[in-house]
């Protein structure tokens, strides 16, 4: 495994315990360094065809992870996250489009049933939260239905990737979706116990598998050690 990888795992670990503890200024002062050690594990790699889209996805996550640690201060710093999250997902949704597959057809049964079944979580998601949304309607709505192209593509790709990297990346995807929707229904719905930790858990899971499966797919055209 790539040190950087490991790096992240460690410095993640930490953080993830600061937050279990309650030590939250701590875990405030930590944050900004986390998804560093998965743009070099990327940056180190050799080139390979998708390497430019992962480094800019997890550029634009790295600044929507440091303008959302002041989101207290002003919805605004909300929105400028929120949009920085947006240019993410869409690169990633680029990244899963234009990374290669494995030359095995794509079950068009099980992908109809994964957007069926997204289409339907989306629903449900935005008719919950739409009341409380008030102003934010239309950027929420664009951003949930980004996230959710995303987890489509990811879903796409799990079925003509090879195995087993694919289920690493739409585990990835999945973790994401979780993240983002722990978040909306915390701030819009009804606060969550333990909120912070469960989103910042499932959001640093979904970086993680999301790099480890696309470098591992590109494993041999890079022929790196990870």
């Amino acid at each position: 495994m790539n040190n950087f990888l490991k790096h992240f795992l460690i410095i993640s670990t930490f953080y993830l315990v600061l937050l279990f503890l309650g030590k939250d200024s701590w875990a405030w002062i930590l944050k900004p360094f986390l998804l560093p050690f998965l743009i070099l594990a990327t940056y180190k790699t050799n080139d390979f065809p998708t390497k430019k889209w992962l480094l800019s996805a997890l550029f634009f996550s790295w600044v929507g992870d440091v303008i959302l640690m002041f989101a207290d201060k002003g919805e605004l710093y909300f929105i400028f996250g929120l949009v920085s999250f947006l240019i993410a997902h869409i690169l990633f949704i680029v990244l899963f489009v234009k990374q290669s597959s494995d030359k095995r057809p794509l079950n068009k049964i099980l992908f109809g049933l994964g957007i069926t079944i997204i289409s339907a979580y989306l629903y449900g998601m935005l008719t919950l939260l739409y009341p409380t949304l008030g102003d934010l309607k239309i950027p929420v709505s664009v951003y949930a239905f980004t996230i959710s192209l995303m987890l489509v593509m990811a879903i796409r790709g799990s079925l003509t990737w090879k195995k087993p990297m694919n289920l690493l990346i739409l585990n990835g995807a999945i973790a994401f979706v979780t993240s983002d929707s722990i978040l909306a229904m915390n701030k819009f719905y009804s606060p969550l116990p333990n909120s912070g930790f469960l989103i910042m858990a499932t959001y640093i899971v979904a970086q993680y598998l999301i790099v480890l499966g696309i470098l591992k797919l590109n494993e041999k055209k890079t022929a790196s050690s990870l």
